[in-house]
């Protein structure tokens, strides 16, 4: 059976890891990156929920990378973000037939995982934004480390915020 965890819950984690990283500046514009998965929709809702009492002012703007296989339907997240009074952007691209069909990679999530990637980045500045947001969890702090030991060789994950 699944455990649901309480709203205040997520909001005081996500508040104290804000508080804890200097996630945030005053007026800062943070872009979120939208799969449409657990982790991103709870990461955009809580940043949406946390601007009612948070101390420093923000806005939040979600993207999404479409990486062009032609099937997905983006209306629930055009929706929530509407319902959220958060700007959505859905980002076009031929990811997915470069790394597929062109390239034929056998071990394509590195270099799928860098051109999202870029492409979350260039929209963010292009929408204005100042910080770029992602879902991760434990499980992709974990992911990410057995990944680079076994396809990089080296001992790394990534870092609460990029300086």
């Amino acid at each position: 059976m699944r455990e649901f965890v309480k709203q205040e819950t997520i909001l005081s984690t996500v508040r104290k890891c804000v508080q804890n990283y200097n996630m945030i500046d005053d007026g800062d514009v943070i872009a979120v990156g939208l799969s449409g998965g657990k982790d991103s929709v709870t990461l955009l809702t809580a940043l949406a929920l946390m601007r009612r009492f948070y101390p420093k002012k923000y806005q939040i703007k979600a993207i999404t990378i479409d990486l062009g296989f032609g099937n997905m339907d983006y209306l629930p997240m055009i929706e929530y973000c509407k319902e959220l009074g958060v700007e959505y952007s859905i980002v076009k691209t031929e990811i997915g037939k470069i790394i597929f069909d062109k390239r034929k990679e056998k071990n394509p999530c590195s270099l799928c995982s860098k051109m999202r990637r870029g492409a979350l980045h260039d929209e963010a500045e292009r929408m204005g934004c100042t910080k770029v947001a992602l879902g991760h969890n434990r499980d992709d702090v974990s992911e990410t480390l057995i990944m680079n030991i076994l396809y990089s060789g080296n001992i790394s994950v990534f870092w609460p915020v990029n300086t």
